[in-house]
């Protein structure tokens, strides 16, 4: 089934969009150029486009730019005979050409996954670097209201002697570890976005984005904590940790990050950085394994600790939270509880 037209997810985009603090109305009769769009979160901000569209008729084009057009056929398919959307199909990293208009621009292209950044890690250094400087162009040309851009928690590095980081703290991490190909590009893509608004005027905001979830993730081979418990409760299979699983974790629900997302491109400051990540609720990786078993009693499956004396996939660390304080100040709020967020996540994939 579309996406979409599950119930679980429809209840998500009525909800999302009746959150009153979002002026959607700046929207009606615009443009949206969304890349990346299959990914989770662009997906969602993309559905709810047009949601908008069939439910208040906005008349807003949403372009969704895609490597894979057939996956994003798929994934669309019930809004490809709607005249306010269009698939552009094309390697974020070659230029981009084309002929309409832009009011705003998600720039989500780019993978972040453990999986990637073990097996293609130059391809995440292109699309943050290369692709980045590929849609500013397009903005450049198209004088565009706003970029949106989701960059992450990990481009603050080490962070110490504070308990939640804000947006001018600063970190250190090594350059030359092998996971660095995806903060290290998302450091340098906020710094291309800055030296587009200095020397060009050309408009962004940034969101670094913390733990997100939800209808419409990966789950397969991807490496992330979330991503692996969501699909061993979706494939009824145990959920089994190598560590005891004490690792604290702050999950947001898609609709509470993609809400961050219109807010922070409609109202957020130009050249503007803020924090997003529901810092309501911090859990261990193991008490979410837990509620998953416990909220699908019928699957029989139950957590299993296989200490072997390594760290294990999911190691303890000091956590240090995002102070979010700068984008509730604009009205944002989580609204989201984790134990609704996972069992909405596990029956979107039934």
């Amino acid at each position: 089934m579309f996406l979409y037209e599950k119930s679980v997810v429809l209840q998500d985009m009525e909800e999302l969009t009746a959150r009153s603090y979002i002026p959607f109305e700046k929207l009606q009769g615009k443009a949206v150029l969304i890349t990346g769009a299959t990914g989770m979160l662009a997906y969602y901000f993309t559905m709810a486009l047009m949601h908008l569209n069939l439910t208040r008729d906005y008349k807003t084009k949403v372009i969704a730019l895609v490597r894979n057009k057939g996956k994003a056929q798929a994934k669309f398919k019930g809004f490809l005979e709607n005249p306010y959307f269009e698939i552009l199909a094309q390697d974020v990293c070659e230029p981009i050409n084309y002929e309409g208009d832009i009011d705003y621009i998600f720039h989500a292209a780019g993978a972040c996954s453990p999986y990637f950044i073990k097996h293609n890690p130059t391809g995440i250094i292109a699309a943050n670097t290369q692709g980045t400087v590929n849609v500013l162009e397009l903005a450049k040309r198209k004088n565009v209201t706003n970029i949106i851009y989701p960059s992450t928690r990990e481009i603050y590095g080490k962070v110490e002697g504070v308990e939640f980081i804000k947006e001018t703290d600063m970190g250190v991490f090594d350059p030359i570890d092998a996971r660095s190909c995806y903060p290290e590009s998302k450091r340098i893509a906020e710094t291309i976005l800055k030296s587009y608004l200095v020397q060009f005027g050309v408009p962004f905001t940034v969101l670094r984005i913390a733990h997100s979830y939800g209808p419409g993730m990966i789950i397969d081979s991807d490496g992330r904590v979330m991503s692996d418990f969501i699909s061993d409760a979706v494939n009824k299979r145990n959920i089994i940790l190598k560590s005891e699983g004490l690792a604290l974790r702050a999950f947001c629900y898609v609709t509470d990050a993609v809400a961050a997302i219109f807010l922070a491109m409609l109202n957020g400051e130009c050249g503007g950085v803020y924090n997003l990540a529901n810092e309501t609720e911090p859990t261990a990786i193991r008490d979410v394994a837990q509620m998953l078993c416990d909220l699908f009693p019928e699957r029989n499956i139950k957590v299993i600790f296989e200490l072997s004396g390594d760290k294990g996939a999911y190691c303890n660390y000091a956590r240090v939270g995002l102070d979010t304080a700068k984008l509730e100040a604009l009205g944002w709020k989580p609204e989201i509880k984790l134990i609704d967020g996972l069992k909405r996540t596990v029956v979107s994939f039934d």
